[in-house]
């Protein structure tokens, strides 16, 4: 019982908290679409296929921070450089990416691309606090054993991993830091990482 009040109490956090904070912010997300349409013609967002809880695969949504054709510009560029296809194959992400929009740059240095994950949250895929959202390559390579453990909740928009470090941690760092999350969670720690999620998006600590 005290696991089901535990689990209601985080949703209807979760809801109430991004239902408020959305209207709080709409100015906001038109000025970014707008942004978004004026460098690069095409789609505002761009949706991701993630694993969800109990393995259940969602689209995640964020602002687009790249160009259109950015799948076929990846490929070329990973061909022609070594270097660059070992860093994605390693991090499933590149530092530096051509694929990246001037706007696109200001929207992951401050993490705002990632705004867009509310509707996740108010359509009940996410949680404002949780493991990373992952893709199921990411899941059958790294996570092993902690596979089963991650599916048994939703993932979050923050959680430890984007508070401690972020890109400047390792990948077995950030199964660990999910696997302690799920293990350890509560409401307050929820609140604590929400807090010092704002610290970190203010300084730009380990974003790219």
């Amino acid at each position: 019982m005290s696991n089901y009040i535990g689990n209601l109490a985080k949703n209807v956090f979760d809801f109430s908290l991004t239902a408020v904070g959305t209207i709080c912010i709409s100015p906001l997300l038109v000025y970014i679409a707008y942004r978004i349409k004026k460098e690069d013609p095409g789609p505002i967002f761009f949706a991701h296929e993630r694993i969800g809880k109990n393995g259940k695969p969602f689209p995640c949504y964020k602002f687009r921070s790249m160009v259109t054709n950015s799948q076929e510009m990846l490929q070329q560029y990973l061909a022609e450089n070594p270097a660059a296809k070992e860093e994605w194959e390693r991090e499933f992400k590149l530092k530096d990416d051509p694929r990246v929009t001037p706007i696109g740059k200001v929207l992951r240095r401050t993490s705002l691309d990632e705004l867009p994950q509310i509707f996740n949250v108010l359509r009940g895929e996410m949680s404002l606090v949780g493991p990373r959202p992952v893709i199921q390559e990411e899941l059958d390579k790294y996570y092993g054993k902690t596979a089963k453990l991650y599916c048994t909740v939703k993932p979050g928009i923050t959680g430890l991993w984007q508070v401690s470090g972020r890109s400047d941690t390792t990948y077995d760092e950030r199964v660990a830091m999910d696997e302690s999350y799920i293990n350890n969670r509560s409401l307050l720690g929820d609140i604590v990482i929400l807090w010092k999620t704002i610290g970190v998006v203010a300084l730009k600590k380990g974003a790219y």
